[in-house]
C-alpha cells in the first residue's frame, strides 16, 4: 500500500498539498490581477500626460473616456484644446497600448517556452527567437516588401522566429531526447549568428536607412499608431486563448515527459504547439516594437514565485505583469531623459540581464516549480 509520504512525493510541484493553501493561492491571483489591471489602466491615463504637449492627468482621463463614452455632455465642455486631444487619443495612447500588448504577448512568449523546454531561464531573446524574429523585419526593411514576394513585416518576423524556434529544437535534440541545457547554449549561439546577420544586413543598407534600423532592433513603441494594435491584439488574443485551454497539459509537461505521457499528453504535438504560439507572439511583437528582451524570463519567474506553477494562475497573472511592466518601462523610457527617448530594449536590459545571472546562480528552476 502507498503510504501518504509517497503520495506527497508524487505530487506535482505545481499542486499545493493542501485546500487552504490552494485557496491561499487562488486568492492572491485574484487581487494580483486586480492589482494589476488598476495599474495598467493608471499607467495609460499617466502615460497621456506625459509629452511635449501639456496635458494634465486628469485631462489625460477626460480625452480617453470621452472618446470611449462618447455623448457625455462632461466629456464636451470645450475646455480642452484640440491639439491636446489630438495629443493623447492619437499619439500617446497607442503607445500605451501597444507597450501593453507587447509586454503581455513577450511575457506569454517566454511562460510557454519556459515549459516547453522545462528551464525557468528560456525566454524568446535568450533562445534566439528575437533575433530570427528581427532578422525577417529588417529583411523586409532594408530590400523592401514588393523584393520578397510582398511579404509583410509580420509575416516575415513570425517565418524567422519560427525558422530560429525549429533551428534551436534540433540542436537541441540528442538521442531522441530534449536537453534544456543545450537548448540554452544553442539559442545564445544562434541569436549570436542571426544578430551578425542583422548587423550585415544594416551596414549594407543606405545611410538613411541605418538610424531607423537600429532604433528598431534596440526596441521602440514611439511609432504606435491604432491601427498598429490590430495584429499583436489578434495574435495575443489567438494566444491567451490556445494556453489557457492548454493549461492542464502544461502542468502536466512540467512533471516530465513520462509523466505527460502517462497522464495522455501527446508531448511531442504539444511541444510544436506551444513553440508555433511563441513564434507567433514574437513575431508579431518584433514587427510592430521592435528587439525587446528580457521581459519573457523575469515577468514569469516571479509570478511563479508569487502564484505557484500551476498555469491556471500563471497564464493571466503573467499576461497582465508583462503589460505592466512594459508600459512602466515605456514610461521611464519617456521621462527619465527627456527630451531625449531611450530604446525600450536598453531599460529591459538593465533589469533583465542581472535578473538572468541571479537566476543562473540561485539555482531559479526549484524555486519557479520545474521537475529536474
Amino acid at each position: 500500500m502507498m503510504t501518504l509520504g509517497a503520495d506527497r512525493r508524487r505530487t506535482p510541484a505545481y499542486a499545493p498539498h493542501d485546500a487552504s493553501a490552494r485557496a491561499r493561492l487562488a486568492r492572491r491571483t485574484t487581487l494580483l490581477c486586480l492589482a494589476l489591471g488598476a495599474a495598467a489602466v493608471a499607467l495609460v491615463i499617466v502615460s497621456g500626460s506625459v509629452g511635449s504637449v501639456p496635458v494634465t492627468v486628469a485631462e489625460a482621463a477626460k480625452i480617453v473616456l470621452g472618446h470611449v463614452l462618447p455623448g457625455m455632455p462632461w466629456m464636451t465642455d470645450g475646455t480642452l484644446a484640440p491639439l491636446q486631444d489630438q495629443a493623447v487619443w492619437q499619439f500617446r495612447l497607442p503607445r500605451a497600448l501597444l507597450s501593453a500588448l507587447a509586454g503581455g504577448g513577450l511575457a506569454l512568449a517566454g511562460a510557454l517556452m519556459q515549459v516547453t523546454v522545462r528551464n525557468p531561464l528560456a525566454e524568446p531573446y535568450i533562445l534566439g527567437v528575437s533575433s530570427g524574429a528581427s532578422v525577417g523585419a529588417v529583411l523586409v526593411i532594408v530590400t523592401g516588401s514588393a523584393a520578397l514576394g510582398g511579404v509583410s513585416m509580420n509575416a516575415a518576423a513570425f517565418v524567422g522566429a519560427l525558422g530560429a524556434c525549429v533551428c534551436v529544437w534540433a540542436l537541441a535534440r540528442r538521442d531522441g531526447m530534449l536537453s534544456p541545457t543545450r537548448m540554452i547554449l544553442a539559442g545564445v549561439a544562434l541569436g549570436t549568428l542571426l544578430s551578425a546577420v542583422t548587423s550585415y544586413l544594416t551596414i549594407s543598407t543606405d545611410a538613411q536607412n541605418v538610424v531607423s534600423v537600429l532604433f528598431f532592433l534596440l526596441g521602440s513603441v514611439s511609432a504606435a499608431t491604432m491601427s498598429s494594435l490590430t495584429a499583436p491584439a489578434l495574435a495575443l488574443l489567438v494566444a491567451v486563448f490556445a494556453s489557457f485551454f492548454l493549461a492542464r497539459s502544461l502542468n502536466a509537461l512540467m512533471t516530465g515527459d513520462e509523466s505527460a505521457t502517462a497522464l495522455g499528453v501527446d508531448v511531442a504535438r504539444l511541444r510544436g504547439l506551444l513553440l508555433l504560439i511563441a513564434s507567433l507572439l514574437t513575431g508579431v511583437v518584433v514587427s510592430v516594437a521592435g528587439g525587446i528582451g528580457f521581459v519573457g524570463l523575469v515577468v514569469p519567474h516571479l509570478v511563479r514565485i508569487a502564484v505557484g506553477a500551476d498555469h491556471r494562475r500563471v497564464l493571466p497573472v503573467t499576461v497582465l505583469g508583462g503589460a505592466v511592466f512594459l508600459m512602466g518601462a515605456d514610461l521611464l523610457a519617456r521621462t527619465v531623459a527627456a527630451p531625449t527617448e531611450i530604446p525600450l530594449g536598453i531599460l529591459t536590459a538593465f533589469v533583465g540581464a542581472p535578473f538572468f545571472l541571479w537566476l543562473m546562480r540561485r539555482g531559479g528552476a526549484d524555486r519557479a516549480g520545474f521537475a529536474r
